[in-house]
């Protein structure tokens, strides 16, 4: 057993300073995924169905965090300390960002309304403006 796991260990091992290629980093990922968590909210409100009620919140939820997860791939492995030295309000922003997307009060995650998924695509928006402003100085 020994041998064979010898044999089978890996003799190059490789690192990468982000966890995704280069140059794809991009905020329409988060956006997709929170114009889908404000058209789910938006189909909640016109369906009295409680299956299909119960249904939409489970699929709000999984878009919501999404929306979280890639929001933070571009905080924290994107956006560098230049970045927050000239936009000094990067990092409220994804602080509310990610608040917004999440399951506490006024989050999309633990709401049913429209408007709080219209209020994360703002956020989005402002982050896309800054993040566009970046790759043009690069």
């Amino acid at each position: 057993m020994r041998l064979l796991s010898r044999i089978l260990r890996p003799r190059l091992e490789a690192t990468a300073h982000c966890d995704l290629p280069c140059g794809v980093y991009d905020p329409a990922q988060a956006r997709i995924e929170a114009e889908s968590v404000k058209a789910i909210q938006e189909k909640y409100q016109g369906n009295e169905d409680p299956e299909f009620r119960k249904r939409a919140i489970h699929i709000k939820e999984e878009r919501s965090d999404l929306v979280k997860h890639h929001l933070w791939v571009l905080w924290t492995d994107y956006f560098k300390p230049p970045h927050f030295e000239k936009y000094p309000e990067l990092h409220e922003l994804f602080n509310k960002a990610t608040k917004k997307a999440g399951g506490g009060p006024g989050g999309t995650k633990a709401s049913t309304d429209p408007a709080t998924g219209q209020e994360l695509l703002d956020y989005i928006a402002q982050i896309d403006k800054i993040f566009w402003e970046t790759k043009q100085a690069a």
